[in-house]
């Protein structure tokens, strides 16, 4: 499995890991951590230096509650530090991590490889033309109401073929406006409860059923820290473990705060996963 990102072909049969870049002062993990360019551009190169193949940058928290944030705010931060590491990584895959059209067709152009978009077009109609016109990947994931009403709206006949079904009919459109490199996003955390996300968890390898590559944000999220009694500053080994949960799943893309202990994580299973095809067991 492939995806094609400005002329590199992406070769997914080896899982990769994505890291994130949160401009943003509320992130529930992160945020305000990253305010100057000197300590951005040292955090992105920290995390290809660890070992990211995709570098997510974000300008909007889309933690549950999160704050509203203007367009044009949105923009302002994205756009220069958008450019500074296209200025001195070059060679670096970049996602913006943004639901409006008018932020991925400005940062499409400054350099941007993929939209990430949480709403999976919902949020902007014109989304997917954009994506179209430039013929990125696009990350659709799922999620109900926005970062300020999604904790509100977790009622499901069935979680997982809800979910599932919802996914399909975003596939079907985005097809239908020749999007070719689609990535799936189950969307932990955005309008689930803490069970429902690990009944998304326990299903995982359903996912695999559209064909397209399946992408996970698990990083030090509630569903981590609630679960263990902690905090986001203390949920990486569980982060790690579910992390391998998902790979053992079929899971193409992690999406994580933490690169290098992703990176090992994706090491180990592909060992189990290699070996076990050696041995005709998988």
């Amino acid at each position: 499995m492939t995806i094609n990102c400005r002329g590199n072909l992406i070769d997914l049969s080896r899982p990769k890991v994505m890291g994130i870049l949160n401009l943003t002062p509320d992130s529930f993990y992160d945020g305000g951590r990253f305010r100057h360019e000197s300590s951005i551009l040292k955090q992105v190169e920290k995390m290809l230096a660890d070992g990211a193949d995709f570098i997510d940058i974000g300008g909007y928290s889309s933690r549950p509650g999160a704050d509203f944030v203007a367009e044009t705010e949105e923009l302002k931060r994205l756009t220069s530090v958008l450019e500074a590491v296209v200025k001195n990584f070059p060679e670096t895959l970049i996602s913006v991590d943004t639901f409006r059209s008018k932020v991925a067709d400005s940062c499409l152009e400054i350099g941007a490889s993929m939209i990430n978009d949480i709403s999976g077009g919902d949020s902007d109609k014109m989304m997917m033309d954009v994506v179209a016109k430039h013929q990125v990947p696009y990350i659709i994931m799922h999620m109900r109401g926005n970062p300020q009403t999604m904790q509100k709206r977790t009622e499901y006949d069935n979680v997982v073929t809800d979910v599932m079904k919802a996914l399909s009919e975003k596939v079907r459109l985005a097809r239908s406006k020749k999007i070719n490199d689609l990535i799936i996003d189950p969307g932990f955390g955005f309008a689930k409860t803490l069970q429902q996300n690990y009944d998304l968890l326990g299903k995982l390898q359903l996912f695999k059923n559209f064909e397209s590559p399946i992408l996970v944000g698990l990083s030090r999220k509630s569903m981590v820290y609630k679960m263990l009694e902690t905090a986001p500053e203390h949920a990486l080994n569980g982060t790690s473990v579910l992390h391998t949960v998902a790979l053992l799943k079929g899971v193409h893309i992690l999406r994580v705060h933490d690169v290098k202990e992703a990176v090992e994580c994706i090491r180990l299973v592909s060992e189990i996963n290699t070996n076990s095809t050696l041995q005709g067991l998988h």
